[in-house]
């Protein structure tokens, strides 16, 4: 039994459960509009596809290199704030996409926090290499 986790851990649980709850929502759309593969021409089952689909690329980079960075021996509160950024831009995206396709504040501000925690943690790697 796992008696503690690591602060990565904690954010890949919480990622894990929002991945589950927006492929949830995908096979209840599926089964309501009877769509075994594809979005069907329906807009709310490709935005869900989308939402889930997005999540799961780029959460998995953002979780490594957070793994990277615990590993390497990055304080406890960085890698919360990390963390934070990622967890609150990936439901702010699922949010926004999930309301409508076209430019929405979830999915801008979803992305940027996104791209931010990422774009961080990558110089924060190569910060050592360059001095």
């Amino acid at each position: 039994m796992l008696t503690s986790l690591s602060v990565t851990g904690v954010y890949a649980a919480l990622i894990a459960l929002l991945a589950i709850g927006l492929a949830g929502r995908v096979v209840v759309l599926r089964r309501r509009l009877r769509i075994g593969l594809g979005s069907g021409g329906e807009a709310a089952l490709e935005r869900a596809i989308r939402a889930h689909g997005n999540l799961v690329e780029y959460a998995p980079l953002a979780l490594l290199l957070m793994f990277i960075i615990e590993s390497a021996g990055g304080s406890r509160p960085l890698l919360h704030g990390l963390g934070l950024a990622l967890l609150a831009g990936r439901l702010l995206h699922a949010w926004g996409l999930s309301g409508h396709a076209g430019v929405s504040f979830g999915r801008f501000y979803g992305t940027a926090l996104t791209w931010l925690m990422i774009v961080i943690s990558a110089l924060l790697l190569l910060r050592p290499l360059v001095g």
